[in-house]
């Protein structure tokens, strides 16, 4: 018990100091928040021999109920001045970009026909989405050279998933059902991040973030049950202790750790903004994929980290100027 409520106090934001106390540095700890995705293969790898996605999705989400649960009772006193327009996006967030895009994904790289690259390159335009809804939900200005940096960000990313070579063998693969699903997927997470932004301006960044995973829950126990596929968990005491420990961390670290770092930097910074601090998540999948995969970084890719972190940089410098430490000081209190 006591652990837990130093876990509540350590993230709530009040009298006590806040877990990330320090203002000013909402643009690296959505880059950081978006990083910590990811490292999720090296739970998932484990977990997939054992659970569907589904499976392995829902019992993330029932794990870190527990753990925000008593945040959010904490903070109930702020549902009662929602209206319809918060509900229906903490729903969005919840619903949309927690649970559906994640599984869109899934069925866009199985409906691929070997095609992932496409899917890939379709993922990407998640930013366009987010600063597009952005600009017309948020009424948010573009920063300046936003259009020639977002191309250098793109290029890069472009550099990090392909290398110097053209994936697309003619114009028709666009339009295969994994494509439209990887498009559907982008989307939803590019609307998250805006629908993210907007709640933050409403709520706590802890109470939303607590929200985003137990509203996902009813969502989840039905597209689990609909499957209708049986639990196989290993039958030995050390595979089965393996299989939570690699559940718990994931559920923590990719997951409740992550987001809440995520939210707390959307305080102070703008959705067209954070979507592409969220590129930091491509990248680390590249570093990941070298470490623990065996798989080489290439002369693009470490062109394609340079160009996107690049612009990490000059976006974080803008925020810093634009907003200025004193109003950011404001926004975060």
């Amino acid at each position: 018990m006591a652990n837990r409520n130093s876990f509540v106090n350590t993230t709530t934001g009040g009298t006590g100091p806040s877990l990330f106390s320090k203002t000013g540095n909402g643009f690296w700890l959505i880059v950081l928040g978006a990083a910590l995705w990811g490292v999720d293969p090296l739970f998932r790898i484990l977990l997939l021999e054992s659970m569907t996605s589904s499976q392995i999705v829902l019992l993330e989400h029932v794990i870190i109920a527990l753990f925000v649960a008593p945040i959010l009772w904490k903070n109930r006193g702020e549902l009662k001045g929602l209206g319809l327009r918060q509900v229906l996006a903490l729903l969005f967030i919840s619903w949309g970009g927690s649970a559906l895009a994640t599984l869109m994904f899934t069925l866009a790289l199985q409906y691929a026909g070997g095609a992932y690259n496409t899917v890939l390159l379709l993922q990407k335009l998640q930013p366009l989405f987010a600063i597009i809804l952005a600009h017309f939900m948020l009424k948010e200005s573009l920063p300046r050279r936003f259009g020639p940096l977002l191309l250098v960000a793109l290029i890069g990313t472009y550099l990090l998933t392909f290398g110097f070579t053209f994936p697309v063998g003619h114009a028709g693969e666009f339009l295969q059902l994994g494509s439209l699903l990887a498009l559907g997927a982008a989307a939803l997470w590019g609307g998250s991040t805006v629908m993210g932004r907007y709640m933050v301006g409403k709520l706590k960044y802890e109470t939303v973030t607590s929200l985003r995973f137990i509203l996902a829950l009813p969502l989840l126990l039905a597209i689990t049950a609909g499957e209708g596929h049986a639990w196989i968990l290993p039958a030995g005491g050390a595979a089965l202790t393996l299989v939570g420990i690699n559940l718990l961390a994931q559920a923590l670290l990719p997951g409740l750790l992550s987001l809440l770092a995520y939210y707390k930097g959307l305080k102070t910074t703008k959705a067209s903004v954070a979507t592409l601090a969220e590129l930091s998540f491509p990248m680390v999948g590249v570093l990941v994929n070298w470490l623990y995969g065996g798989e080489v970084l290439t002369a693009a890719q470490v062109i394609g980290f340079v160009l996107i972190w690049s612009v990490l940089f000059v976006f974080s410098r803008q925020q810093t100027q634009e907003i200025g430490p004193r109003q950011l000081s404001k926004q975060a209190a």
